[in-house]
């Protein structure tokens, strides 16, 4: 069950209407590592949680924590919105030169969202479920929880730097320290699920299936050696379980691929040339 509080979990109201900033602020909305995305993928990984409990819990909050973050960009980006001269644009814009500077603004957010926010990105990409991941394993998800909160943050610390705006910025500082504590949260959970288990997901696959002499083999794939020089090319595996060694120079190990051709009824390409005019 959840319960709507009224407040806004942090304040959000910026110093004046912008409509192209309101735009640039969608991405963070509606984007592929914007808040829906977030909110939607820790509220089902939560959902089909069979882990312990705590991981489920942890979830749920940080999940409904996200929902709050959608409410306050909606709302900033409402009141980017407010008193945005769409007729006075219109107008202006037939100067090319005012064109040029008012011609940011999406249109959609007068005509299709009566000056309101749209689960869309900053091109206007409509959000798209297939950004989240819920796998049902927790190491597998958390993992990608921490590239989603990365990625996010990034985005935002730009958007900061785009505006002069105080409240907005403020708002902004907001969401830029949940998310230093939302990546510090997932690697705590990253790094105490590995002390359990295996660190490469998933840990209930026996090794012994896989080609192990190449399991821990760096394999130089471009020109130069600089890669050789990595942590990931000579030492103890991460895992604890091999010492990664570097292949200068891999060999091919497979066969040539000589395909059949494909029956008549495919069409595809004749084996040998034809006469494009067979006799009747």
């Amino acid at each position: 069950m959840f319960y709507h509080v009224k407040e806004l979990q942090y304040e959000s109201k910026p110093e004046r209407p912008d409509p192209v900033y309101a735009k640039k602020l969608q991405e963070v909305l509606g984007g592929q590592y914007g808040e829906i995305t977030v909110m939607m993928q820790y509220l089902f990984q939560g959902f089909n949680c069979r882990g312990e409990q705590k991981y489920r819990d942890m979830l749920m909050d940080i999940g409904t924590e996200e929902i709050a973050h959608v409410e306050m960009l909606a709302t900033m980006i409402a009141q980017l919105l407010d008193n945005a001269p769409v007729q006075e644009q219109e107008e202006a814009a037939k100067d090319p030169i005012i064109e040029a500077v008012l011609g940011g603004m999406n249109p959609q957010h007068a005509i299709v969202n009566g000056l309101g926010a749209q689960p869309n990105d900053s091109a206007g990409y409509p959000f798209n479920a297939r950004y989240t991941i819920a796998s049902g394993n927790l190491l597998a998800d958390f993992r990608a929880n921490l590239n989603a909160e990365s990625q996010g943050r990034l985005q935002v610390v730009r958007l900061y730097e785009m505006t002069t705006d105080r409240g907005v910025r403020d708002m902004l500082s907001w969401l830029i320290a949940r998310d230093t504590m939302h990546q510090n949260q997932w690697m705590a959970a990253i790094e105490e699920l590995e002390q359990n288990q295996k660190a490469v997901v998933p840990a209930t696959f026996n090794q012994q299936f896989e080609k192990q002499e190449v399991s821990y083999s760096f394999m130089n794939f471009s020109q130069g050696e600089e890669s050789s020089t990595g942590r990931w090319a000579s030492g103890a595996s991460m895992d604890g379980q091999g010492q990664f060694d570097y292949v200068s120079q891999p060999q091919a190990r497979g066969q040539s691929p000589q395909l059949q051709p494909a029956p008549p009824y495919i069409h595809g390409t004749p084996p040998k040339k034809m006469n494009p005019n067979p006799p009747q």
